[in-house]
């Protein structure tokens, strides 16, 4: 059990960690672009504009469409400044204090979202690494034959992968 000295020491620890909140947050980007490459938005976790560069196609659309270009794209960036500003303050203060500002600001961090991917499990990654590595050898070959599914993806801890 922790002396209460160190409890003290905590306690400032954590103050002034969270005084540098706010530092964080204009230190958080997130960037996104539209998918024909006509649009491109950077901005800090406080919503402030960094950077927004239009193509110079953009001259020729209907101004409505770009005007609701402009804002989803920026919508997007947002969540990524979002994310990149709970994984700063994740490391300053810890994994527990950050899930309870998620909670007392209403805003959970875009990464525990319902419908965001998450991408493959640790079963699912293990099973088709053995899947590949029971893959019959060619001749005078020590690696397992190569197909466009080995090209998927980069597994690091397979022996072949040096």
């Amino acid at each position: 059990m922790p002396s209460t000295r160190e409890l003290i020491d905590q306690a400032r620890a954590r103050e002034a960690a969270l005084s540098q909140v706010a530092a964080l947050m204009t230190d958080a980007r997130g960037s996104a672009h539209a998918l024909d490459g006509t649009v491109e938005v950077t901005v800090d976790a406080l919503g402030a504009l960094r950077r927004l560069w239009l193509a110079p196609s953009v001259t020729d659309a209907d101004p409505a469409r770009l005007a609701a270009l402009i804002l989803e794209v920026t919508r997007l960036a947002m969540v990524e400044a979002t994310q990149d500003c709970y994984n700063k303050v994740a490391l300053q203060l810890g994994e527990d204090v950050t899930l309870l500002i998620e909670q007392l600001s209403g805003q959970p961090a875009p990464a525990r979202s319902a419908d965001d991917d998450p991408g493959m499990t640790v079963e699912e990654f293990q099973r088709l690494r053995s899947e590949r590595l029971a893959r019959p050898t060619r001749r005078n070959s020590a690696r397992p034959s190569a197909s466009a599914e080995d090209d998927a993806y980069f597994d690091n801890a397979s022996p072949w992968s040096g």
